[in-house]
């Protein structure tokens, strides 16, 4: 399989499991019992009988130490090992809502020849019916996104029985309606700003990736500038930049590409272009000193930026 094949498979399987995670109780919280379920097991500190007098200060601390502290310090710790070694791998690999994103900048770009409503369309769209598909996509994602998160709060197999019998409580029909619209509206209007700017949890990824300059990014090779720019005749729109989910300056340097998602769309879309040559792709995964050079403009890149855009500077001006 391919790099976009092996990765399209992460993503599929883990919005799975994002979705089926709380049904087979493999992880949720209950607000009803107030603890969290893992692997079908009750996830409890366990000291209530010590606050009702029933133990020792030393046998609530070992319980709270061992039971809260070291999971959680655990945890961390790996995910910031993974986090400054490959960055936002999450957001491109397996997170659940950039799945979405993507699922809807492919749709957008079939219906409305535009991957968001802020970019100009490469042709005119004619009639409702292709912004309809786009909405009613939108929506329905929104909606399971909605029963999704709920499910991870209150029982699922009963909030199921009761949505498929039209049935659902007050509190539940407030909660599923307001995600509902406020998940739309972001799929439709806003999915590219919130990923990058909006979700605390890659920017935080992206400040620990930034802090590493050994950190895996995608690398441009600046001593082949001229088949990049011969790549296409669209000069502005390259296919490299136009396959980012992010609308990022793939060919940039590091400190310009800071919500990168490692979903490497762009190595794919430049390998494509260039399957023809020999010297194969221009962009690549490099970490370690290589990465370095990324960040770093010397005389060579400000030269192949030169080769690259003197075309574009014309067309702006």
């Amino acid at each position: 399989m391919t790099l976009q094949q092996y990765r399209i498979s992460a993503k599929v399987a883990f919005f799975i499991l994002f979705l089926f995670a709380p049904l087979l109780n493999i992880f949720r919280f209950d607000l009803e019992l107030g603890h969290f379920i893992i692997f079908g097991q009750a996830w409890t500190i366990s000291i209530d009988s010590i606050l009702h007098g029933g133990g020792d200060s030393v046998d609530a601390a070992v319980k709270i130490f061992s039971r809260v502290l070291i999971p959680g310090i655990a945890f961390v710790a790996i995910s910031f090992m993974l986090i400054w070694k490959y960055g936002r791998i999450y957001c491109g690999w397996l997170c659940p809502h950039f799945s979405v994103v993507e699922l809807i900048n492919d749709l957008m770009m079939k219906q409305l020849n535009r991957v968001t409503l802020w970019e100009r369309a490469s042709k005119k769209t004619n009639g409702l019916l292709p912004k309809f598909i786009v909405a009613i996509a939108a929506i329905s994602m929104a909606f399971i996104w909605a029963v999704g998160l709920l499910s991870y709060l209150l029982n699922p197999t009963q909030l199921l029985n009761e949505l498929a019998t039209f049935n659902l409580g007050f509190g539940s029909t407030i909660f599923i309606t307001a995600a509902t619209i406020i998940f739309s509206a972001d799929f439709v209007f806003a999915r590219h700003l919130f990923c990058k700017y909006g979700c605390a949890l890659g920017l935080f990824q992206s400040l620990i990736w930034m802090a590493n300059q050994k950190a895996m990014v995608i690398k441009f090779d600046r001593k082949r500038a001229k088949a990049c720019r011969e790549c296409s005749l669209d000069t502005i729109n390259k296919p490299c930049d136009q396959a980012c989910p992010m609308r990022l300056p793939t060919r940039n340097m590091k400190r310009a590409k800071f919500t990168c998602t490692q979903c490497v769309q762009c190595v794919s879309a430049c390998t494509e272009v260039q399957k023809n040559n020999p010297e194969g792709s221009l962009l690549r995964w490099v970490d370690g000193d290589e990465a370095i050079e990324v960040d770093r403009p010397a005389g060579k890149f400000k030269e192949a930026q030169k080769i690259i855009g003197e075309i574009e500077i014309k067309e702006i001006k």
